[in-house]
């Protein structure tokens, strides 16, 4: 996969220019909405016009997206970091998987299944 796959507008990502370290409600609504959907993925590094700018220090933001994730939001959500260099540029593709459903299901017949989602939300601090 290369960070330029992900051009044009999609609902299954989001681009951010830069990882808001002041403002992290900025992004984490994304990641609680891909959370709370069918999943997707955040691409730090990509301006909204399409311009692969890369991260200045991509393993200090790496770091700062996992701390603020663990903090901020209850409960955590399952999200797959990956980090990319492309034509000399930093990139993090922060990928949200969908909330996951408890299943409880009984064996004998007539089969039941019992299908619970939870919802992602930020708590406030």
């Amino acid at each position: 996969m290369k960070i330029t796959d992900f051009i044009g507008e999609a609902t299954e990502y989001d681009k951010k220019e830069m990882l808001e370290e002041r403002r992290p409600r900025s992004w984490l609504k994304s990641v609680s909405a891909f959370a709370n959907g069918i999943g997707g993925a955040l691409i730090f590094g990509v301006s909204d016009d399409e311009t692969f700018v890369g991260l200045m220090d991509a393993r200090a933001a790496s770091e700062k997206i996992s701390e603020a994730i663990k903090i901020k939001m209850d409960p955590i959500p399952q999200v797959i970091m990956e980090n990319y260099t492309e034509a000399g540029k930093d990139f993090i593709i922060l990928k949200v998987l969908p909330t996951v459903s408890i299943s409880l299901m009984e064996t004998a017949l007539p089969m039941f299944v019992l299908v619970m989602k939870v919802s992602l939300q930020m708590r406030l601090l």
